[in-house]
């Protein structure tokens, strides 16, 4: 069944917030990976809206695993005469003819999909993928490489209310767990040593948690699977103690600040993408019982839920215990280059929602 297009107020914000790097991209050649995905979908999405009101002449080479599958599930994307599908492996893909100027290598698997993976397996596809999309840069003479990455190279979780770009935690290289971070990690390193002596310029975006239509669910995010028991009048359920800070970026937002990136970061750094307005997953759980069940309908907070309706927390939290934070410090995004949170968290929720309820 084909997916659903993005409703029109997102594409028209993206739009309104990310002209400028859409107009640098006039007559540009794009190569994207990941443009099947969760972040995919916005991209394209967004790049096709913005190229069909500017008139921007923009083509887009889409690497996937399955042209058939893409076209069936997303026929408005696929379908698009600046659209050119390449299907391959990531690790193996054929290097297409045609000159590209930017890359923006978005493909990847997510920590938490991978369960029933081997560890080195991930790793490995992380780092080979990523080799071969810098070897196709180099063949192909691109000039600009955004690669997203992730807030996990600093650790699931810090002391820290928000975490800079200069913190040099990291992940525990033993664990089993950390594969997903570590290859991340060593991903970063090679897009910067592959730029060494040419002319491409490597951006890197450090992505924490979002939120948005194509969220699943169903899977491993918490906060979609907060909607998604919300949505069918089911208690949400928190293994842990509800403590741990987290935040969540509405996508429409990631999507402005991914094209900025972009065209306009500079190059060999690396941005904390992701908002930081940091809360409880208690909190998070209560906020999406209210958006989802009252719809916003009172604006001030009148007539909430009573306290824990809905909500099961198996944990008790512990006092002396040390703040367990993912949210990201984005002063370097804020000061370089205008990047703001614009959608505020409640009114990302109830977009999620409505699109997801939507026949």
């Amino acid at each position: 069944m084909p997916t659903k297009p993005l409703a029109t107020e997102d594409l028209a914000h993206i739009l309104k917030h990310a002209h400028k790097p859409f107009e640098s991209l006039r007559d540009a050649r794009l190569f994207i990976t990941g443009g099947t995905g969760f972040f995919g979908h916005w991209l394209l999405e967004s790049l096709l809206h913005a190229n069909a009101e500017l008139h921007l002449n923009i083509r887009a080479t889409v690497l996937t695993r399955s042209a058939a599958s893409f076209h069936a599930k997303s026929p408005h994307i696929a379908n698009d005469p600046a659209i050119t599908l390449l299907e391959g492996d990531i690790r193996t893909f054929t290097f297409p003819t045609e000159p590209h100027t930017h890359i923006l290598h978005a493909a990847t698997d997510s920590g938490g999909a991978q369960a029933n993976r081997p560890a080195y397996e991930l790793a490995e596809s992380i780092l080979e993928g990523t080799r071969r999309v810098l070897q196709f840069a180099q063949h192909a003479k691109a000039t600009r490489l955004l690669y997203t990455s992730t807030g996990a190279v600093y650790g699931r979780s810090t002391t820290l209310l928000h975490t800079p770009e200069t913190y040099l935690g990291a992940p525990d290289p033993l664990l089993l767990q950390s594969s997903y971070d570590e290859a991340k990690r060593m991903a970063e390193h090679l897009c910067i040593a592959y730029s060494a002596n040419t002319q491409l310029e490597p951006v890197i975006a450090r992505c924490f948690a979002f939120v948005g239509p194509h969220l699943p669910l169903d899977q491993h995010f918490a906060i979609g699977n907060f909607i998604g028991a919300a949505l069918t009048d089911r208690p949400i359920h928190i293994k842990g103690d509800g403590t741990p800070r987290r935040s969540w970026l509405y996508m429409g937002d990631l999507a402005i600040w991914l094209w900025t990136l972009l065209t306009e970061a500079q190059p060999n750094r690396a941005y904390n993408v992701g908002s930081d307005e940091g809360m409880t997953i208690a909190e998070a759980a209560r906020l999406v019982r209210e958006v989802v069940i009252l719809p916003l309908s009172s604006p001030k907070g009148k007539d909430l839920l009573p306290a824990g309706d809905g909500i099961q927390i198996d944990g008790t939290p512990d006092p002396a215990a040390s703040l367990n934070s993912y949210v990201p410090d984005i002063t370097r995004a804020r000061t370089e280059l205008g990047l703001t949170v614009t959608i505020p968290l409640a009114e990302a929720l109830r977009r999620t929602a409505a699109w997801h309820q939507q026949p």
